[in-house]
């Protein structure tokens, strides 16, 4: 028996729209990004989706993202485990800053690398090869087992954290994943087989 499992990234936070980086610092969403949850649950309602259980980050993005969604769909009751392995990557001393400001301090290279190399990560952060560090284990050990029991599952969570599970998910390589983006609040469904392999996978898109 086949099972599902949704990931979705937050809607736009304020740090977003100021083109600030955030990590593990905790803005809320803005106006867009609450239009983009509810947008997002109402997209998944009208698929059809039903859930037994989500799992959303420690950070107030990604758990209002899932709120809204879920009341929309109507389910503003379902279990969701919040976890600190889920949270967006950390980017050190880059958290807070202007994005070009960075550019102006360290130069445009220099920040480029440490925002789009696998394994560099930024002074005191992370890189996308330590996000994922903590979020395969939280992943096979902790959600996966829900989908392979057949159950419909929903992640609310950041795009780092859910580029380094579509790594894991999809078999990509350091050099696939670079290039991956996930949109704000926009569901990504997998069907996923008893032996973990990727049955289908859609995008609702707007």
């Amino acid at each position: 028996m086949s099972g599902t499992l949704v990931l979705v990234r937050h809607g736009q936070s304020e740090w977003n729209k100021r083109n600030l980086f955030t990590g593990w610092k905790d803005p809320d969403l803005t106006e867009l990004g609450v239009s983009e949850a509810k947008a997002a649950g109402q997209r998944l309602k009208a698929a059809g989706h039903r859930f037994d259980i989500g799992f959303t980050s420690l950070l107030v993005r990604a758990q209002r993202t899932m709120t809204l969604m879920l009341a929309e769909i109507g389910q503003s009751d379902l279990p969701v485990t919040e976890n600190i392995a889920l949270n967006e990557r950390a980017y050190g001393d880059l958290a807070g800053l202007d994005k070009d400001e960075a550019k102006k301090n360290w130069g445009e290279e220099q920040v480029h690398q440490w925002r789009r190399s696998y394994d560099v990560p930024p002074p005191n952060g992370e890189s996308l090869k330590d996000t994922g560090a903590r979020v395969w284990p939280y992943y096979y050990h902790t959600i996966q087992p829900h989908v392979l029991r057949g159950e419909t599952v929903i992640v609310s969570a950041h795009g780092n954290t859910l580029r380094a599970m579509v790594m894991a998910l999809e078999g990509m390589t350091p050099e696939e994943i670079l290039g991956y983006e996930i949109a704000t609040g926009v569901p990504i469904v997998y069907r996923i087989n008893p032996d973990s392999t990727i049955g289908d996978k859609t995008v609702l898109k707007a």
